[in-house]
């Protein structure tokens, strides 16, 4: 259905499970949320949907894993009130603005308004229940800079991520040599069993939540990153998606599906992967759901794209704001599409097989 507004792609096992047991949140033991900035703005209506509304019909267990914004968004939904928590994040990050002449370096800026940006999220009954949520166990993915890439100084930092590309242009696990992954967890991690680098995790609490959370937004060069993180080992955290930009799901373990409210039809396993032709096999998304933007619906929006954050840099600030307004209201589409879809009486009407 090429006019559908929603692509969604289920694996084998997910696809007979939806097909005898119908769009139950039950189903779904874990979520996952990609790295991709101001693309969070491209979900918009339909993660209020989800968050304020689908996953409310249930009070079973999930498991949160997030890099970078998809970590503040799953932030969000361990929060007290969900809906209002991802419409606040949304609307905090769509209105992020600075003065032409600000004095400040721009890493110095950015910091500042990802700061801003968590100050709606994070306020101290949201940190405690996040940290402290029996529902939703949230693990928030980072990446600790080894050698080179522990450096904040742009010329070594830049040494190290060049060094990183090529290794990981030749195997992607030769990316374990730059930086290891560190994972914030409120608790056990049983549906990703991460065996592709070198894991740690560290227990997330109110000390280190809004740490971590900013580190695993934390783009080289952009950001200033966040050193010695409590409770973790020594050295400077990066942004989460380096190594899982959209995840690794040979990494996938556990017998629940999961859902995955994603930008793209397409899977990057890590960062660097972007500019290569690496993608995520199909075999490895047994038991994943995928529900994204169709090509077609990408295509209707302004500039034919979701927003993401080269439209800092690209667009005056009055037209991103209302470019990226036109596209959270444009959003709304997505939510009654899943509607439609989780109330269709054929429960596979409108998904594809991966």
């Amino acid at each position: 259905m090429s006019n559908f507004p929603l692509t969604i792609i289920a694996g084998a096992t997910a696809r007979e499970r939806l097909a005898s047991e119908g769009w139950r949140p039950e189903l779904f033991t874990a979520m996952v949320g990609a790295s991709g900035g101001a693309k969070l703005l491209g979900l918009g209506h339909l993660d209020r949907y989800l968050f304020g509304e689908y996953l409310s019909r249930s009070n079973h267990p999930m498991e949160l894993y997030g890099s970078s914004i998809g970590s503040w968004r799953h932030a969000a939904l361990a929060s007290i009130n969900p809906g209002e928590a991802i419409a606040t994040l949304q609307d905090r990050y769509m209105n992020q603005q600075w003065a032409e002449d600000d004095a400040r370096s721009p890493s110095e800026v950015v910091d500042g308004l990802c700061e801003w940006v968590l100050d709606s999220l994070l306020t101290p009954d949201d940190i405690n229940h996040i940290t402290t949520n029996p529902r939703f166990r949230t693990h928030i993915v980072t990446a600790l800079g080894l050698g080179l890439n522990s450096h904040q100084q742009k010329s070594m930092l830049a040494l190290g991520m060049g060094k990183a590309a090529i290794l990981n242009m030749i195997n992607r696990q030769l990316l374990a040599r730059s930086f290891q992954r560190i994972v914030f967890s409120t608790g056990v991690s049983e549906s990703f069993v991460f065996k592709d680098f070198d894991t740690e995790h560290v227990e997330v609490n109110p000390e280190n939540l809004r740490s971590a959370l900013l580190a695993s937004g934390s783009i080289p060069f952009l950001m200033s990153g966040q050193r010695d993180i409590v409770g973790a080992p020594d050295g400077h955290y990066w942004d989460g998606g380096i190594i899982d930009y959209h995840f690794d799901f040979a990494n996938c373990a556990g017998d629940g599906l999961v859902l995955y409210p994603h930008f793209s039809d397409q899977i990057v396993p890590g960062w660097f992967d972007k500019s290569l032709k690496r993608r995520t096999k199909t075999d490895q998304l047994d038991n994943v759901v995928i529900v994204a933007p169709s090509r077609d619906y990408i295509a209707s929006l302004p500039y034919g794209k979701i927003p993401d954050r080269r439209d800092f840099q690209k667009i005056s600030q009055p037209l991103r704001l209302a470019y990226w307004g036109e596209c959270i209201s444009a959003s709304q589409v997505l939510a009654d599409a899943f509607i439609e879809v989780i109330e269709s009486p054929d429960p596979l009407r409108f998904v594809a097989a991966n």
